[in-house]
This record gives structure tokens, sequence and C-alpha cells, in this order.
């Protein structure tokens, strides 16, 4: 499996007040790494709604959110790493 989602996985629903659909992040898809297909992994699953799951390419703002959120893993494994050296 690559380090990089090809797809997101949005749980979408209807607000309650304005009738809006609402995407809500709940997961990402890699390359299957034996063949085709994907492997999806989800942080949540949609309980209200019906279970309706979509899947929808990155964007620009998908980029910068895994972007940083590599960043901020790095920086905690030297904090820790760091931590670990003073004891």
């Amino acid at each position: 499996m690559t380090n990089d989602p090809v797809l997101i996985a949005y749980a979408v629903r209807r607000g309650p007040k304005n009738r809006r659909v609402q995407y809500e992040r709940i997961g990402r898809a890699y390359p299957h790494n034996k063949g085709n297909g994907l492997t999806v992994l989800f942080d949540a699953w949609p309980i209200k709604g019906g279970g309706h799951i979509v899947l929808l390419e990155l964007d620009e703002a998908d980029d910068r959110r895994l972007l940083a959120e590599v960043r901020r893993r790095e920086r905690d494994r030297k904090a820790k790493a760091s931590k670990g050296k003073k004891s």
C-alpha cells in the first residue's frame, strides 16, 4: 500500500434544518497492494443517513491537510525521540 491515498471517503447526509448536502470526511482509499482494487481505511462510520458513503478524488484542500498531517507526525516523532534522550 502506498503512503498517499488516491480517494477520500465521505459520509453524505442532508442537514437537519436547511436540507443542504453535507460531506464529512471519514476515511481514505489506497491502491490495493496485490493487484487491481482499492483498500479503504475508515476513521469513522456513518450511523445517520443510511450509511451513504462517497469516494472522491483528492483536491487542493486535501493535499494541504495531508501535508500538514505528515509534518505534525514528523514533529511529534522528533519530540518523542528527543524527550527519550533527555531521560
